[in-house]
C-alpha cells in the first residue's frame, strides 16, 4: 500500500518519522507539522476533505451545537446546584418568620439578597455558557423570577448579539422564553415612568431600557424569522416574543396554553417546582393592567415581523406550514398578529393565502371561489384544525360568511360528530348571526342525539351560548336539548338534569338506574379486579351543558330549575356533594339572567337540611353561597333551622367553618343584635364589592427597595394581630367578674409623685419594673422581724 494513502486511525511514531524524513519536515509526537513549510507540504500532499486540523476544530463553534459558547466549569455548575437547592427551599417556605403579634421579627430578605448577590456575581461573564448548559439553564430560569428590573436588564443586555444562536438552542431557548415572559411587567412599569435606581459604577456606557432591549432583539432575529418559526426550539420563543409585542393575543389565564408551550414542555416545567420570587409573596403572581396602552413601537415591530414573513414565503410555503406540528402554532400566532394589526383584509395577506384567495374574492367583489380540498383537509387534521379555529375567529365578517357557506353549510351533520371537526364547528358557531344559527339548528335537528351519544357536546353548548348572547332562538335551543336527550313528553322532561349530567338518553338513564349494583361490578374486560366506572356519575361535559342553559333569558332557564325541584332532597344534596354537579348550583346562584325570586326559592328548598348540605367539602361551598345570597330575614330562618343541629355542625370537619358565620349563640341570646350584625355585614360586603369593581388595579411598582417611584405612594399599613372571635361565654363572665388579670403581673396604681423621672428606677428582675417607693416597702418587709412583717405588709 503506498505511503500517500494513509489508513484511518492513529499513526505510529515510526510511521510519522519515516513520513517526515520523506517530506523533509519535522513533526511532533501528535503528528502536526512544526516547521514553517506547512503550506507547501499541504500542496504537495493533498488530504481528503473530511480531515480537519485539531486547532481549527477547537476554534469552530459551529461543530459543537450543544455548547456554542463553550462548556461551563464543573465547579461553577456544582455551585449553582447549591444555589438551586437553596432557592427551591425558599420558594417552598415563602411565609417568612413571624412573631406572636403577626409582625415580622426577622427580615429574611436581607440574607436572601446577599446570597442572591453572590450568585449573580459568580454568574457575571458566564451568562451564555450557563444558559446553554443542560443543568444550569433551568436554574437561570428559576433565578430570573427573583431578579429585579435592573438585574434583568443587565442579564439580557449581556447576551445581546447572541440571541439568534440562543433562540435555536435546546436549553437556551427556554431561558429566552422565560425572560420574554417576565419582561412584560418590566415594560409596563417603564411605561408608567417607574425605573430602578442604577448603582454607580466605573463602567462606561448607558444601560438600555427593557423596551429598547426588546426592540433590538426583534431587529436581531428579524432576518432569520422564517427559519426560526419553523425551528423546533425557536418556534416557541418567537411566539412568546409576539405575545410580548401584542399582549392582548393571549389572556392571563392562558399564559401556559398550547400556543406558548407544548403539553410535553408544560408537563416538564410543572415538575420543576414553583417558579416565583423569593423576596416578595405577591411577586410572580402579579396581574398586568389590560387597560394600559401598549408601546406604539411594539406594534410597529409586530407589523414589520408580519411583512417580513409575507415577503419571505410564497403561498405554497405558507400553506405547508399549516400541517407542520412545529410551524402551525407559529403561523396561528402570526394570523392573530395580522388580524390585530388590521392587515387581514389586504389581498395577499397570510389570511388570504391560507384561505386560498377568499379575502381577495371578497375585496374585489368577485363571485366566491369554489370549495378547496386544502381547507377540507384542515377541518379533519389534528394539527391544522387549531389553525382553522383561529381563521374562523379572526377573519373579516364578509370572509366568514363565505367560509360558512362553502365549508360548513350543508355539512354540519357529519362535521358535528367528527372527533376533530366538531371543535372547528363549535368555534364557528360563536360568530354566526341569527339566520345562520337558525339554519344550523334545523340542519342538526336529527344529529343531536348522535353527538350526545359520542360525548361531543361542544357544538350544542356553543349553540346555547350563542343564543344566550343574541337573546334569541331560545325555543329552538330548548327543543334541540330535548331532542338530544330523547325527552319527548312533559313527564320525561322533568329528568333533564340527571340525563344531561350523565350524558344519557332517557331510556338509557332508566336502564342504568334500574341496575343497583352497576357501580360495584368489576370490570371483567381487564381481568385485574378494578372497579368499573359508575355510569350514573356526573360528567363534566354535562355539567357545562346545564351551566350554559342557565344563562338563557327568562323563562327558558326555568326548565333546569324545575327539573332540580322534582328531584328528591337526598338527590339534590348528593348533587351538591359532587365536585362536578355542584358547579350547576354555583351558576344558578350567580347568573345575572336568573331572577332573585327563583334563587330565593332554591335557597329556601334546603331549609331543614343545611346541616347535611354543609357536612361535605363541596356541599359547604354551596351552603356558603346560599348564605351570602340570603337577606337578613332568610338568614334568620336558615340559622333557626340549624339550632337543633349545633352539635352536628361543630363536630363536622367542614360544617364547623359554615357554623362560624351563623353565630347561633348570639341569635339565641340577643336576636335583635344578631339581626343588626348581619345587616351590617351585608352592607359592608356590598360596599367592598362595589369598590373593588370600580377601583383600578394597582400593581406593586418595584421588586426590591432600590428603585425610585415616579408618584408618591402611601406606606403599607402595619401588620396587625388577627383578633380572635369573641365567645359569648367569655363576654358574660367579663361583665360579671371583670377583666381577667394574668398571674404574676404586678399592677400599681399611679400616685401623686412629684417627679416621676427622678423617683423611678427601673430594675429589670424577672421582667418586673419596680419604682423607688415600692422598693422601700419591700425592703421594710424583708428587714422586719417575723412578728412585724404583717404590719409592714399593711403599710
Amino acid at each position: 500500500m503506498p505511503r500517500g494513502l494513509r489508513k484511518r486511525g492513529r499513526r505510529h511514531k515510526k510511521e510519522v518519522d519515516d513520513y517526515s524524513q520523506e517530506q523533509g519536515g519535522a513533526y511532533d509526537d501528535d503528528g502536526t507539522e512544526a516547521n514553517n513549510c506547512e503550506h507547501q507540504d499541504q500542496i504537495s500532499r493533498p488530504e481528503p476533505s473530511w480531515i480537519v486540523p485539531a486547532a481549527s476544530r477547537s476554534n469552530d463553534d459551529t461543530l459543537n451545537p450543544e455548547a456554542p459558547f463553550g462548556f461551563a466549569d464543573a465547579e461553577v455548575k456544582a455551585y449553582f446546584r447549591t444555589v438551586d437547592v437553596q432557592i427551591r427551599d425558599w420558594q417552598k417556605n415563602q411565609a417568612g418568620v413571624e412573631g406572636e403579634d403577626g409582625n415580622v421579627d426577622v427580615d429574611p430578605n436581607e440574607e436572601r439578597r446577599l446570597f442572591f448577590l453572590a450568585a449573580l456575581t459568580e454568574m457575571q461573564g458566564k451568562e451564555k455558557q450557563l444558559a446553554t448548559d443542560p443543568d444550569c439553564s433551568i436554574i437561570i430560569e428559576r433565578m430570573a423570577y427573583s431578579m429585579d428590573d435592573f438585574v434583568r436588564r443587565v442579564f439580557m443586555d449581556s447576551m445581546a448579539g447572541s440571541y439568534e444562536v440562543l433562540v435555536k438552542h435546546r436549553f437556551g431557548s427556554h431561558v429566552c422564553q422565560t425572560l420574554f415572559t417576565l419582561a412584560r411587567d418590566t415594560v409596563q412599569r417603564e411605561m408608567k415612568g417607574i425605573y430602578p435606581r442604577i448603582p454607580e459604577s466605573q463602567d462606561e456606557g448607558e444601560l438600555r431600557t427593557m423596551t429598547s432591549l426588546i426592540l433590538d432583539i426583534c431587529n436581531e432575529v428579524l432576518p432569520t424569522l422564517p427559519s426560526l418559526i419553523m425551528d423546533p426550539f425557536g418556534s416557541h420563543v418567537i411566539r412568546s416574543l409576539l405575545v410580548l409585542l401584542c399582549p392582548n393575543l393571549v389572556k392571563e389565564d392562558q399564559a401556559n396554553s398550547s400556543l406558548l408551550r407544548s403539553k410535553k414542555s408544560a408537563a416538564w416545567k410543572a415538575k420543576q417546582g414553583p417558579m416565583k420570587s423569593v423576596f416578595e409573596k405577591g411577586k410572580g403572581k402579579e396581574v398586568s393592567n389590560p387597560s394600559l396602552a401598549w408601546s406604539p413601537e411594539f406594534h410597529e415591530v409586530a407589523r414589520k415581523l408580519t411583512e417580513v414573513l409575507r415577503s419571505a414565503l410564497d403561498e405554497n410555503e405558507v400553506r405547508a406550514m399549516a400541517a407542520n406540528k412545529v410551524a402551525s402554532p407559529g403561523l396561528q400566532m402570526m394570523l392573530e398578529v395580522e388580524a390585530d394589526q388590521g392587515l387581514s383584509n389586504e389581498p395577499g395577506s397570510l389570511m388570504d393565502r391560507v384561505t386560498v384567495g377568499v379575502i381577495t374574492a371578497c375585496s374585489d367583489g368577485k363571485a366566491p371561489p369554489e370549495a378547496s380540498d386544502y381547507l377540507n383537509t384542515l377541518l379533519r387534521d389534528t394539527t391544522s384544525s387549531h389553525l382553522l379555529e383561529a381563521i374562523v375567529s379572526r377573519c373579516p365578517d364578509n370572509a366568514f360568511d363565505v367560509l360558512w357557506d362553502l365549508y360548513f353549510k350543508g355539512k354540519l351533520p357529519r362535521l358535528a360528530v367528527h372527533p376533530v371537526a366538531n371543535f372547528v364547528v363549535a368555534k364557528a358557531l360563536e360568530r354566526t348571526n341569527e339566520r345562520q344559527l337558525l339554519g344550523a339548528c334545523q340542519e342538526l335537528n336529527d344529529s343531536w342525539a348522535k353527538a350526545i351519544a359520542a360525548s361531543r357536546t361542544g357544538v350544542l353548548r356553543a349553540a346555547i351560548d350563542r343564543a344566550a348572547r343574541l337573546q334569541t332562538l331560545s325555543e329552538e335551543i330548548i327543543t334541540a336539548v330535548y331532542s338530544a336527550l330523547d325527552l319527548e313528553t312533559p313527564e320525561q322532561r322533568k329528568n333533564l338534569v340527571p340525563c344531561a349530567l350523565t350524558l344519557l338518553s332517557f331510556k338509557d338513564y332508566n336502564t342504568r338506574k334500574a341496575t343497583p349494583t352497576g357501580a360495584q361490578k368489576q370490570d371483567r374486560a381487564n381481568g385485574k379486579g378494578k372497579l368499573a366506572k359508575d355510569p350514573l356519575e356526573p360528567q363534566i361535559q354535562g355539567s357545562l351543558l346545564l351551566q350554559s342553559l342557565l344563562q338563557l333569558p327568562e323563562p327558558h332557564y326555568q326548565v333546569v330549575i324545575d327539573s332540580i325541584k322534582t328531584l328528591p332532597i337526598e338527590e339534590q344534596i348528593s348533587l351538591a356533594h359532587n365536585s362536578v354537579s355542584s358547579r350547576v348550583y354555583d351558576i344558578l346562584l350567580s347568573s345575572s339572567s336568573i331572577t332573585s325570586k327563583a334563587k330565593r326559592a332554591f335557597v329556601t328548598s334546603f331549609i331543614g337540611h343545611y346541616h347535611e348540605l354543609a357536612d361535605d367539602r363541596f356541599g359547604s361551598r354551596v351552603a356558603d353561597r346560599c348564605w351570602d345570597f340570603s337577606d337578613t330575614y332568610l338568614k334568620e330562618k336558615i340559622a333557626r333551622s340549624l339550632v337543633p343541629h349545633q352539635q352536628i355542625l361543630a363536630g363536622s370537619f367542614y360544617g364547623k367553618f359554615f357554623s362560624r358565620s351563623l353565630n347561633l349563640y348570639l341569635l339565641q341570646r340577643n336576636p335583635e343584635q344578631w339581626r343588626n350584625l348581619q345587616a351590617e355585614k351585608k352592607q359592608t360586603d356590598s360596599q367592598n364589592t362595589t369598590s373593588l369593581s370600580t377601583q383600578p388595579q394597582v400593581k406593586a411598582p418595584l421588586h426590591q427597595s432600590d428603585a425610585t417611584v415616579a408618584t408618591e405612594t402611601a406606606p403599607p399599613p402595619p401588620k396587625k394581630k388577627r383578633k380572635r372571635q369573641e365567645d359569648e361565654i367569655d363576654v358574660l363572665f367579663d361583665a360579671k367578674l371583670g377583666k381577667k388579670v394574668k398571674k404574676g403581673t404586678l399592677v400599681i396604681e399611679p400616685g401623686p409623685v412629684s417627679s416621676p423621672e427622678k423617683n423611678k428606677e427601673e430594675k429589670k428582675a424577672d421582667g418586673i419594673t419596680v419604682d423607688k417607693d415600692l422598693r422601700g416597702v419591700l425592703g421594710a418587709i424583708k428587714s422586719a422581724p417575723k412578728g412585724d412583717k404583717s404590719k409592714a405588709k399593711r403599710k
